[in-house]
């Protein structure tokens, strides 16, 4: 099963550990606002409160957990004929997109993405099902991405 996800090159390039650290904040931030929330709530009516409380804390820990194992998952390799980009932990997925299928190459990064020096790569196909992003990409890399899949695409274009 392992030998499904494997990269047909043998080379994983991996994403930027500060994907992990962005979301980490993020959960942590949202959760110690719903704590905030459900401490005021406990003042004003004791039952209330406590949910928040508790949905606020256990939200921060898993977030705290999940996010580096998440950075780990992702990762993409430029084979011959494909771009490969896979993802995920419980649900895997892997996506090959044909070079010559590539529409069009978006590349975003918000407020803290740009913060933290990263950016989400997306490649666009005409069917929505190959269309593959990738998080966390060094927004240096993003944009060597960006420019060789446009080439490669412009190259290689199947006529569409």
């Amino acid at each position: 099963m392992s030998d499904l996800f494997t990269s047909p090159t043998g080379d994983w390039v991996g994403v930027s550990p500060r994907l992990a650290t962005a979301r980490r904040m993020l959960g942590v931030i949202t959760g110690a606002v719903l704590v905030l929330i459900g401490a005021v709530l406990t003042v004003l009516i004791w039952w209330a409160g406590v949910p928040a409380i508790v949905v606020g804390a256990l939200g921060a820990a898993w977030v705290w957990w999940w996010a580096p194992r998440n950075q780990r998952s992702w990762g993409y390799t430029e084979a011959p004929e494909d771009f490969v980009v896979r993802g995920g932990i419980m649900f895997r997925r892997l996506v090959a997109v044909p070079y010559g299928r590539m529409q069009f190459v978006d590349v975003e990064a918000g407020p803290i993405a740009r913060h933290f020096g990263f950016a989400t790569v997306t490649l666009h196909t005409a069917s929505t099902k190959t269309a593959a992003g990738i998080p966390g990409v060094p927004i240096d890399e993003a944009n060597r991405l960006r420019n060789r899949l446009t080439e490669l695409g412009d190259s290689r274009g199947a006529g569409v």
